[in-house]
């Protein structure tokens, strides 16, 4: 079971007096500290229509964007802060192929050119990998704060496993927070908009002594109700949101460097409810009718984002459970120490340390009713440490770049799905049950070792190489558990033995059926990721690449109702072997950029949420492996400053992506399909991006801008199945913006507008026990945002 925390907050702590004694109790080296570079953009342009130069650390050094040899999308934290860019959801803005998906219960599924991994679970790993100078978050849900006090975000697509580890097939995601400074500076941002939403975020940062600086960002969101009832007078939707973050850099010698990351949030949020579309009884032809004839005369929610529906508090007693508000209460906190020590000339040994731990208490209502058909409670508790070394350097005046380097990483999970269910199915004859939960916990022990080479064969041919080394041990213990005594007692008919209340209802496969104390397994795979790569600069401002690379995603086990064991079979791991090439260039003066990329995937073992049959029982929930599938696809971007103060950015993504072997699975009304040839859930074939901002003087210190901003998705599917009530259509979203900024940038107002045509569309689309529910994006905002900046 879980560790204390005080255990693992001191592993953390002698690791970082052991790294701080390796770095600082050495002789002192020639050289400078090998930092990264913090300055995402460059200023020394030679015109007002030169494109500024973006500085990246997608290879975990310092290089310019158009000297990478793989697509990425960058964006600056004032660029992410205009357009209204807070959560890793609204990337898309940015990012064309990235798509973001709420699960059943709400945990966040991110998905890059298709490859994304639909479960439930919290404790489930993300295809898409969230790091924070570096750092990895383990699991989605712990990035709700990442938008803080950024210097940028870099988007690397494609499989990052040999740099950033398993479990990044489909990319990486890298937040760099602003830095610490060397003199003082301080700002602030607040915004008000429609809703009564609020938002005011803050920081200070300067010099605390010759040798330390230090760098405070706060952030609290609050915002009104913005749900209504469909059948009653009352409103759901309020955030409660705050971030904080406090850095430390110290320098105690001209060779070595320190950064201290010490971070969290607080979400007391309410849990977004989910839109009624269709009565649809687990049990088809009969079973319980309690709430038959409520949910058959249920009207379908209409095509507005305000109206949904939710159980109301305090309607109903549930033994065992407090009073059920759609209220989170979750915390997350970081604590996080980056180290570079330049033991010689050209070699830096780099150090990362980090302690993530996650409370989260979070009620869901997905049926989009005010029955109580099916409701949940996810408690979790999550911890993470890692630990990381690497060696960098360079040799041959720069001809050849090198690293090599090791991790550790140490995952606890432990999730319980609180469920309340009164539904077609809740019961056994004349016994019927209501309350239950589904165990899930988790100890991963994950090892890595990694390298890289860069090699320049010419002046203008650079042949790059890499590879890492991952063996995972993940034990698991978990089970459909009782909750007082009727789940149990119903479960007993079924069982060789006698079940007590409170227990594990999960039984052994027949014919035993042995009731489990606990259900436990184990997986344990090793894997070896690699990525070879040729790159041809013909010229300064032109770049052409060809990569193969291997990523894998580790096996995983969900959390589950089983009512055997067999349905906590591990799901293995799955793989991307990438095939890409793609050019950089930049053109007309350096007024115009473009990028391009064309990429195919050979997919296989793809994880996904099934069934596997039983005799007894029929088809029952576990995780499978669908054996081949495959992604082709290509994108263009382009950044052009025609004119002073005018910048255009147009971006766009084909995917096509496809399941090529025969594979048997249930659809969401489970029904068995074989769904070879189906393209992949929420997955649309083109997503565009474009942005367009105009800047103009007003006076001799005062400048005014104005910007808009769309993204647009075609139609794609929330499941398998290819069924009409889960299709989601395509859609589109304007943003505008517009505002007034002194000439220094010191300070600014803008007017914004978000989904200004208040465009209805989907995010998901659920079979939740009797009914097919839906999640739908936000309406139409609109505010006021107002900074200043001291520096």
């Amino acid at each position: 079971m879980p560790q204390d925390t005080s255990t693992c907050v001191g592993k953390l702590r002698l690791v970082n007096v052991l790294v701080l004694l390796l770095l600082g109790g050495v002789s002192r080296a020639q050289g400078t500290a090998g930092t990264e570079d913090s300055t995402a953009i460059g200023t020394d342009n030679s015109s007002a229509t030169e494109l500024s130069e973006v500085i990246v650390t997608a290879e975990k050094r310092s290089e310019r964007l158009m000297d990478v040899p793989m697509s990425i999308a960058a964006a600056t934290g004032d660029e992410l802060q205009k357009l209204g860019v807070t959560q890793i959801s609204d990337l898309g803005k940015l990012v064309p192929g990235f798509t973001y998906q709420p699960a059943n219960y709400g945990t966040p599924i991110y998905a890059i050119r298709g490859i994304g991994f639909n479960d439930t679970s919290v404790g489930a790993a993300s295809t898409v990998g969230v790091y924070v100078d570096q750092v990895p978050l383990a699991y989605p849900v712990m990035a709700e704060g990442v938008g803080l006090d950024l210097d940028r975000v870099e988007v690397l697509k494609g499989p990052q496993g040999t740099l950033f580890g398993q479990n990044s097939t489909a990319g990486a995601i890298n937040y760099i927070a602003a830095k610490p400074t060397r003199h003082f500076e301080a700002g602030f941002d607040a915004s008000y908009g429609n809703f009564n939403a609020y938002n005011l975020d803050g920081f200070v940062s300067g010099p605390l002594s010759d040798r330390i600086s230090a760098r405070v960002a706060l952030s609290t969101v609050q915002r009104g109700d913005w749900q209504e009832s469909e059948t009653r007078d009352a409103s759901l939707g309020q955030e409660d949101l705050s971030v904080g973050r406090i850095l430390l850099d110290y320098d105690p010698r001209d060779d070595l460097h320190f950064e201290l990351n010490v971070n969290g949030w607080i979400d007391k949020s309410d849990s977004q409810a989910s839109q009624f579309v269709e009565y649809s009884p687990t049990v088809a032809h009969g079973g319980y009718q309690d709430l038959a004839g409520l949910l058959s005369a249920y009207a379908p929610a209409p095509n507005d984002p305000r109206i949904a529906d939710w159980y109301p508090p305090f309607n109903q007693t549930r033994p065992g459970y407090p009073p059920f508000y759609l209220r989170r209460d979750d915390n997350f906190y970081q604590i996080a120490l980056h180290a570079n020590w330049e033991i010689a000339k050209s070699i830096t040994l780099t150090s990362l340390s980090a302690y993530n731990e996650m409370h989260k208490d979070s009620p869901v209502d997905a049926d989009g009713t005010d029955t109580g058909n099916e409701i949940n409670t996810l408690l979790a508790y999550l911890q993470s440490y890692f630990q990381e070394l690497r060696l960098a350097g360079q040799l041959g005046d720069g001809k050849l770049n090198w690293m090599v380097g090791g991790n550790f990483d140490h995952d606890q999970v432990n999730e319980n799905q609180l469920g309340s269910t009164t539904s077609s199915s809740s019961g056994i004859g004349d016994l019927r049950f209501h309350n239950f939960i589904n165990q899930n916990y988790q100890d991963v022990d994950t090892y890595a070792a990694f390298g890289s080479l860069d090699f320049a064969v010419t002046d203008t041919l650079i042949a790059q190489s890499s590879i890492r080394y991952t063996k995972t041990d993940d034990d698991f213990q978990g089970c459909l558990r009782d909750v007082g005594g009727e789940l149990a007692a119903a479960f007993s008919q079924l069982a060789s033995s006698p079940i007590s209340a409170g227990s594990c209802v999960t039984v052994e496969p027949p014919p035993s059926l042995a009731p489990v104390t606990i259900a436990t397994s184990s997986l344990k795979q090793d894997n070896v990721s690699w990525r070879e790569g040729l790159s041809w600069k013909p010229v300064q401002d032109a770049l052409l690449y060809a990569n193969v690379t291997k990523g894998y995603k580790a096996g995983n086990f969900s959390t589950i109702p089983a009512l055997i064991v067999g349905q906590y079979a591990p799901i293995s791991q799955e793989s991307v072997l990438a095939y890409e090439v793609g050019f950089k260039s930049t053109l007309l003066d350096r007024t115009l950029q473009l990028a391009g990329a064309g990429f195919y995937y050979d997919y296989k073992d793809k994880q996904l949420l099934g069934y596997i049959v039983n005799p007894l029982f029929g088809d029952l929930p576990s995780l499978v492996n669908v054996p081949r599938s495959s992604v082709r696809g290509g994108e263009l971007d382009a950044t052009w400053k025609p004119v002073a103060g005018l910048t255009v950015s147009i971006g766009g993504t084909y995917v096509e992506s496809r399941v090529d072997s025969t594979f048997t699975t249930s659809d969401p009304f489970g029904n068995s399909i074989d769904i070879q040839g189906e393209a992949f859930p929420n997955t649309p074939k083109v997503q565009l991006s474009g942005d367009l901002e105009y800047e103009f003087p007003l006076a001799s210190n005062l400048l005014g801008y104005f910007g808009l901003n769309e993204q647009y998705r075609t139609a794609t599917t929330a499941a398998f199945g290819d069924a009409p009530l889960f299709r989601i259509p395509a859609y589109g979203l304007l943003d505008l913006r517009g505002g007034v900024e002194s000439s220094d940038r010191r300070w600014y107002a803008q007017l914004w507008g978000h989904n200004i045509t208040n465009r209805f569309y989907l995010l998901n689309v659920a079979h939740i026990s009797d009914t097919v529910s839906r999640e739908v994006g936000m309406p139409g905002t609109y505010g006021i945002t107002v900074g200043y900046r001291y520096h």
